[in-house]
């Protein structure tokens, strides 16, 4: 209502709208602020802990309840007492007095957020728990991958097509997910055989080369220039 439109650039433009908002609302205050100040009581000797701490117990599929919300969190935590802090924006996994993850904080309730760096060892070492997984849509980082998932499907049928998606993905996980969806992207164009040992050995030596190049000629502004003061504008 103010400044006519909800939309900023980020949340820290955000911030700075909203700091530069309460001086302006407080200019007027300063001399009740004073008056106020002289009557307030001595701070207290150690600040109160703002942050909400919850102690949850890892699930066999390696994920964690916090806020009525699901995160997933690394597998060799799985069947432990973790204790999570939940911040404005964040939440804090520690265990054993360590921060051991940090994750993004969900909003509202019944929402989930699964990173399948956290539970590829775990599905690695049972595959079949992935056709069926509730979560399965968070396994496929990008359409290259889930392109991938379907053509080894197509090729090896359910079952030899998830274990063989599920090594690539722990690729993606060591190597690099950027790497292994580069090779997807060239083994799936040029149309060559895909499984997990083709995607491994190509990504020993890194990032593969592009399938295509593009280059896109400069455009030179004068045609604008021409459309402007030419018959077109006339008319």
């Amino acid at each position: 209502m103010l400044r006519g439109s909800r939309d900023y650039a980020s949340v820290a433009a955000y911030q700075v709208f909203l700091q530069r908002l309460f001086r302006h609302l407080n200019a007027g205050r300063q001399e009740r602020f004073v008056e106020e100040l002289s009557r307030l009581q001595p701070l207290p000797e150690h600040r109160l802990d703002s942050v909400r701490r919850e102690r949850v117990r890892v699930s066999p599929g390696s994920l964690v309840m916090i806020h009525r919300n699901t995160y997933s969190v690394y597998s060799r935590l799985i069947g432990e007492m973790v204790e999570a802090r939940v911040l404005p924006d964040t939440v804090e996994i520690w265990y054993a007095d360590r921060k051991v993850e940090e994750l993004p904080r969900l909003r509202d309730r019944s929402k989930h957020r699964i990173d399948y760096r956290h539970i590829i060892d775990w599905l690695v070492r049972k595959p079949g728990a992935f056709e069926h997984y509730r979560y399965r849509e968070d396994l496929f980082p990008t359409s290259w991958f889930r392109l991938a998932y379907d053509a080894l499907r197509e090729e090896h049928g359910p079952k030899r097509g998830a274990k063989e998606y599920l090594q690539m993905l722990a690729l993606a996980a060591k190597r690099g997910e950027s790497i292994v969806e580069d090779v997807i992207r060239v083994l799936l164009g040029r149309r060559d055989p895909l499984d997990a040992d083709a995607v491994a050995h190509l990504t020993e030596a890194g990032a593969p080369s592009a399938l295509t190049t593009v280059e896109v000629a400069p455009v030179s502004l004068a045609v604008f220039d021409e459309l402007l003061c030419g018959e077109g504008a006339a008319a």
